[in-house]
């Protein structure tokens, strides 16, 4: 167990702490992020707090309950935008801080965006990046398309990271020194010199990240940011009249 969900199950003088929605919550996040979605039981929960599982049913009513309570904690811990730096480095601070938070628990790539009961770190974070969207004059439209493009880049990029076996430069060495010594002849030289050159470079798959971040955000700034720039359909207003 944590060192904070251990805090957070005892009381000043060491007593056990009476059993409420945080500990429940706290304790399916560790299970989740120790053995994914699959391994999260009210059995399990309950084992996790010394209690019976049926008295978990006094704080949460079921596992979709739990699913959008522990999502929320996720929510929780992503920075949100700060109001003393400008709009695309908040947005940069906040995509690098999604990533950051869904590696520490990667059950919940594709399930951040799922639930129909969000929670109040949910909410709140996703109406916080609006409002700084609507500060640097995007429409509604516009906004949307800049969230659904950035975290469309961060989900995809964190789900790939979590699956690559190439994910450090000594990982990368290991498996590409074997591909390539499989690879017959000149069959496939273009993936034999990019192997090649990437190992003599110390390539690590991560650094990748704020690369493609970057573009996305050089792109972004260039966009109009009027009203009539697209409407709900991702047509211009213009080109409907």
């Amino acid at each position: 167990m944590t060192p904070e969900a251990e805090r957070a199950r005892t009381r000043k003088g060491g007593r056990r702490a009476r059993l409420s929605r945080e500990l429940v919550l706290r304790a399916a996040l560790e299970i989740a992020d120790e053995g994914g979605l699959e391994a999260l039981t009210m059995q399990r929960i309950g084992q996790r707090l010394g209690v019976e599982a049926m008295s978990l049913y006094r704080h949460v009513r079921n596992k979709e309950d739990i699913l959008d309570g522990i999502v929320d904690l996720v929510f929780g811990e992503i920075q949100l935008p700060a109001a003393d730096v400008d709009w695309l480095t908040a947005l940069r601070l906040r995509a690098v801080s999604t990533r950051e938070a869904l590696a520490r628990h990667p059950w919940a790539v594709g399930r951040m965006e799922s639930r129909v009961q969000p929670g109040p770190a949910n909410l709140h974070h996703h109406d916080a990046v609006l409002g700084m969207l609507f500060g640097a004059g995007f429409s509604s439209a516009g906004a949307t398309h800049v969230y659904s493009l950035l975290d469309a880049y961060i989900y995809g990029f964190v789900l790939q990271e979590a699956n690559t076996r190439v994910n450090t430069p000594e990982t990368l060495s290991e498996v590409t020194s074997d591909v390539i010594e499989r690879m017959a002849g000149d069959q496939y030289p273009h993936m034999q010199r990019v192997g090649r050159e990437l190992m003599i470079a110390g390539f690590e798959f991560g650094s990748e990240f704020e690369f493609g971040l970057d573009l996305i955000l050089d792109a972004i700034e260039q966009l109009p940011k009027t009203d009539d720039h697209v409407n709900a359909h991702g047509t211009t207003a213009k080109g409907t009249e």
